[in-house]
């Protein structure tokens, strides 16, 4: 009996040199799909991935999971890929010819019209380690520690990754100062929302602010969930990409992953599936 195919996934700089070197891998399928995508989703696609080869044995997926902000830039570097899925606007609009010079400032074109949307939403949680040994109760408690400057350490994403560009829009809805709060050693920054999690995971930080999926995933608690008000809708677009040598097959690859099927795969992890 065939054993089913399992998608690739390799870490990101080992990734973009294999497809710059190379197409390809042996692997005897008939087209590989690359799919660079936030590294949140990587539970919930590599999920969707293993069903989806089961049911096209022409089709393998490989997987580039890291920041939208360092995707976006191997992207524009040359790195082969089919789809693109970010867990922010801003870096899918940098790559958006039609998004418009106001936002896509360096006038890349690279998003294939026609085939952006909208898959998902996320929340913006605080989560803490097991016992939660600083007792924080809400977001409204990390403020006022943070106000003080001492007595808390707090885990963000880096300025490049949507999740801390959610962060700091907290800061600036709470009238706080990122700046000075790290030069207190109030604040360590993660690359990506999986690092900022392992640190909350660890007990390295008293607390962290991450997705609702990552907790869900990791097991964490989460004390609070931040309001649109706060730091606005946490959403994901999604597109093929006009440098796509597969865009028929990428195409569908997306269709799947907003069907009924793919919708309670996402809804199962957390998300909430908007199309």
């Amino acid at each position: 009996m065939k054993k089913p195919k399992k998608p690739t996934v390799f870490a990101p700089v080992l990734l973009l040199a294999l497809f710059l070197c190379a197409c390809g891998g042996g692997s005897g399928a008939e087209v590989e799909l690359t799919v660079f995508a936030a590294a949140s989703m990587q539970e919930v696609l590599a999920e969707l991935g293993d069903t989806y080869m089961d049911d096209h044995a022409d089709i393998r997926l490989i997987f580039n999971f890291d920041s939208s902000g360092t995707l976006k830039t191997q992207i524009q570097e040359g790195a082969v890929c089919d789809i693109f899925i970010s867990a922010g606007q801003k870096q899918m609009d940098q790559l958006d010819a039609a998004a418009g010079a106001e936002v896509n400032t360096e006038g890349l074109d690279f998003v294939q019209p026609g085939t952006r949307f909208n898959l998902l939403e996320n929340k913006v949680v605080l989560a803490v380690p097991e016992g939660n040994p600083a007792n924080i109760q809400s977001y409204d408690d990390l403020r006022e520690r943070l106000e003080r400057g001492s007595g808390v350490l707090l885990a963000m994403g880096s300025g490049d990754v949507p999740v801390g560009q959610y962060t700091r829009r907290i800061f600036s809805f709470w009238g706080l100062d990122e700046e000075a709060l790290a030069g207190s050693g109030c604040i360590t920054y993660g690359s990506n929302v999986k690092e900022v999690t392992t640190q909350v995971s660890e007990g390295t930080v008293d607390c962290g602010i991450i997705y609702g999926t990552d907790a869900f995933s990791a097991g964490l608690t989460v004390m609070d969930t931040a309001t649109a008000e706060m730091c606005g809708q946490v959403i994901y677009p999604a597109a093929v990409l006009n440098i796509s040598g597969h865009p028929g097959e990428a195409e569908a690859f997306l269709a799947y992953i907003r069907s009924a099927d793919g919708a309670a795969v996402l809804e199962r992890a957390g998300f909430m599936p908007l199309s």
